[in-house]
């Protein structure tokens, strides 16, 4: 079986973010640009903070690429921080740090401040929010965007828009595919597909600014063309949609994920909620709906994969909330450091990384192989099995 796997370092003040990708197959075409061009739709979207205008996130390549193509040993990719030039004396790794400013000692509720202080044992809240900040995505959004260029490759698309912020939620028809979904998304400021619910959530969002306060909302993730037969039942850890849930929930702010019908399938009856199962001689057995967003005992049935996330409003308020000072013990209102007022368009660029690598982990895990060529033809292969079951 081959293993796909990733580690990220880096500090969101540090002088760079990095990821490590072990397990890519040799062959795969993949260019800095590309990478470049997801980084920047993860910086994109209304609402965001003023650390967005002093990035411009360029990954570099520093091993396992040659020529444009992956050569199947270990990938490092780095993502340098500007705003290092700012912080180098505070955030110094050596004795000479200036360990006295920019000291935070206020949690902030909602964030891993005050529980990492405890944990660690840290005095200083800024060791622990420098690396529990959403800048640590960046680097995530790095690898999973190698893992999107390999399911490509196997005829794999993936889409991701957002469905609501706020109380404002879009309408969006069954029948849109992913490559107009990406059209749609493309050209706006949201990554909403439905415009008319896109100026409305526009002046949720500046009204959430106006009154120094933050909005959450839902995106959505839809994967095409995967083949049948990703994740298993036999094991809780092997199922393909608790695999998905993990990976949604480990971006930061992600309260809730459903796949398919989702929480909607507690509130009707069965005949609502489970897809009848047709067959033809050109496709095989298919579903008539997809109300299991694609997944049935934790494995990939052929349609389309889909999965939902909800994000809660930033927890930095511009307005903050009470807290307790940590070294004092008295009464404070909570620290500010900069924030954005919505960053579900964020979240969701972040969301479509994290499914393309759990997905292409799936596929590898299903037909490894070490070269992009041997995998291709083993996944061609069992297409055409599957067709004729």
């Amino acid at each position: 079986m081959t293993l796909l796997r990733f580690l990220t370092a880096g500090e969101s003040h540090g002088p760079a973010l990095t990821a490590i990708v072990e397990g890519m197959v040799a062959g795969l075409p993949v260019t800095r640009e590309y990478v470049n061009e997801q980084l920047a739709r993860r910086q994109g979207g209304y609402g965001r903070g003023g650390r967005m205008k002093i990035e411009k996130d360029q990954a570099e390549f520093l091993s396992g690429v040659r020529g444009g193509r992956t050569t199947g040993s270990p990938i490092t990719l780095q993502i340098i921080n500007k705003d290092w030039a700012n912080w180098s004396e505070i955030m110094a790794p050596g004795p000479e740090a200036n360990l006295n400013e920019r000291v935070v000692s206020r949690p902030r509720p909602g964030h891993a401040d005050l529980a990492g202080a405890i944990k660690y044992n840290h005095e200083d809240i800024r060791n622990i929010l420098e690396r529990s900040s959403a800048r640590e995505t960046a680097a995530r959004v790095a690898a999973g965007t190698l893992a999107r260029c390999l399911l490509k490759e196997l005829g794999v698309e993936i889409a991701g828009f957002v469905r609501r912020i706020g109380s404002v939620e879009a309408v969006i028809e069954a029948s849109l595919g992913t490559a107009e979904l990406r059209k749609r998304t493309g050209q706006s400021q949201l990554l909403c597909p439905d415009s008319q619910a896109e100026e409305a959530m526009i002046k949720e969002i500046d009204q959430a600014r106006e009154n120094g306060d933050s909005l959450g909302g839902v995106f959505e993730i839809q994967a095409c063309g995967l083949p049948v037969g990703l994740g298993s039942h036999v094991h809780w850890d092997r199922k393909l949609d608790g695999r998905l849930a993990g990976a949604l929930m480990g971006i930061q702010a992600i309260k809730g994920v459903e796949v398919g019908l989702g929480f909607g399938a507690a509130a009707v009856p069965g005949s609502q909620v489970h897809d009848e199962i047709c067959h033809s001689p050109d496709r095989g057995f298919y579903r008539a709906t997809n109300r299991a967003g694609g997944i049935e005992g934790g494995i990939s049935n052929g349609e389309p994969i889909v999965v939902r996330a909800a994000m809660k409003p930033i927890p930095t308020l511009y307005k903050p909330l009470l807290s307790v000072d940590f070294k004092t013990k008295e009464p404070f209102a909570a620290s500010v450091e900069r924030s954005d007022v919505c960053a579900v368009p964020a979240a969701c660029v972040v969301g479509e990384a994290v499914a393309a690598w759990e997905l292409a982990a799936a596929m590898l895990e299903k037909f490894g192989g070490d070269s992009l060529e041997e995998i291709k033809e083993r996944v061609d292969r069992w297409r055409q099995w599957v067709r004729q079951v």
